[in-house]
């Protein structure tokens, strides 16, 4: 009699909910506030995945061949995040302020309103969900793989852009930033483009497509370079004590130490790295690189949440490793799934014709 035993990933994820239990029971605020930072920037990984796959739909080459495999099993993942963040939509009386004081405007009060919480959380992963597996049948018909990239990326924007407003942004209801969208927009981009490179250049690593990799990884880390300064720039003009205070929670205690490592390491060191042949052009620099990014979302999710929900303490010692451990472990069980699923699938395995791909 054979016996069965869980995948490591499993075991991940059954010690993360473990911790997260105990985590729970000493501390609800600290412990939901690191668990919907590991969510939004775990799940940043496949909703980028999938806008990554949309724009390699549109711009097809050798390059986007290699990648559709990953990109596409990344975002079949989706839903697995839609369930993961069930107890954030539980937990809204222990993380947002706004449920106990709703906003004094009209508007803000029934927009920030628990219900609609819910109904606008729910509308974003169904769309996701509507929008990977259309594009995924899409594969393979130029016509349709158009189609489907063309009006998924414009789904993707507008649904993206406010859940990152709902989710992070309105844990302090008296901060406004009009860029703060497109902020969380490329927060997921160089999520989903630094996975399709790393596990890329981890399974084909003679493949000639990995020297166009290293130029658009660089392309995405300056546009996100770009989005951070310029909300920097426009808070620091404006000068509105409501707003500045977002910055000022950033540049005190432990998070000045993480605000500076994220633009070392985020930006200034990969970017001289990439500028480099040898590391833009070769596998294993740009996969130590492309994984360094993944590490960095981790980080940079906690610093959007936790200085703006007010997490302090020690219980964060093992709320943040409990999180991560869940919600990683439950991405690597789904993904493990549904790279096996589709490897079998004649479908999802073949290439482009020649035509389609002489970008």
């Amino acid at each position: 009699m054979t016996g069965w035993r869980l995948s490591p990933f499993a075991l991940v994820t059954l010690a993360g909910i473990v911790g997260s239990v105990i985590a729970l029971a000493i501390a609800p605020h600290d412990t939901l506030a690191a668990y919907l930072a590991a969510v939004a920037a775990i799940s940043a990984i496949p909703v980028g995945a999938l806008m990554v796959l949309m724009m390699t739909y549109l711009v097809p080459g050798r390059w986007t061949n290699a990648m559709h495999l990953p990109l596409t099993a990344a975002a079949l993942t989706i839903p697995v995040f839609g369930l993961l963040f069930v107890p954030v939509l539980i937990g809204l009386p222990w993380l947002y302020p706004w449920v106990h004081e709703p906003p004094v405007p009209a508007f803000k009060a029934v927009y920030l309103s628990p219900s609609f919480f819910v109904l606008r959380s729910v509308v974003y992963f169904a769309a996701w969900t509507a929008v990977a597996l259309w594009v995924r049948r899409a594969w393979g018909n130029p016509a349709q793989m158009i189609r489907a990239a063309s009006a998924g990326l414009v789904i993707w924007a507008l649904t993206a852009s406010i859940a990152g407003v709902d989710w992070i942004e309105s844990l302090t209801p008296d901060f406004h930033s009009s860029i703060y969208g497109l902020l969380f927009l490329t927060f997921q981009v160089l999520g989903g483009v630094a996975f399709g490179i790393a596990m890329t250049a981890a399974a084909h690593p003679r493949s000639r497509a990995i020297a166009g990799y290293g130029a658009l990884l660089l392309s995405t880390l300056l546009l996100w370079a770009y989005i951070q300064a310029m909300q920097y720039i426009i808070i620091w003009a404006g000068n509105i004590p409501g707003e500045v205070v977002w910055y000022l929670q950033r540049e005190t205690g432990v998070w000045m130490f993480v605000t500076w490592g994220l633009v070392a390491l985020q930006f200034i060191v990969p970017f001289f790295a990439l500028l480099s042949s040898r590391v833009r052009n070769r596998p294993t620099p740009l996969l130590v690189v492309a994984g360094a990014t993944l590490i960095l979302r981790l980080v940079e999710g906690m610093w959007l949440v936790l200085p703006s929900a007010g997490a302090s303490g020690a219980i964060l010692w093992l709320a943040i490793p409990a999180a991560l451990a869940m919600t990683i472990g439950a991405f690597g069980c789904a993904l493990q799934f549904t790279l096996a699923r589709m490897a079998q699938s004649p479908a999802d395995t073949r290439a482009l014709p020649a035509a389609a791909t002489s970008a």
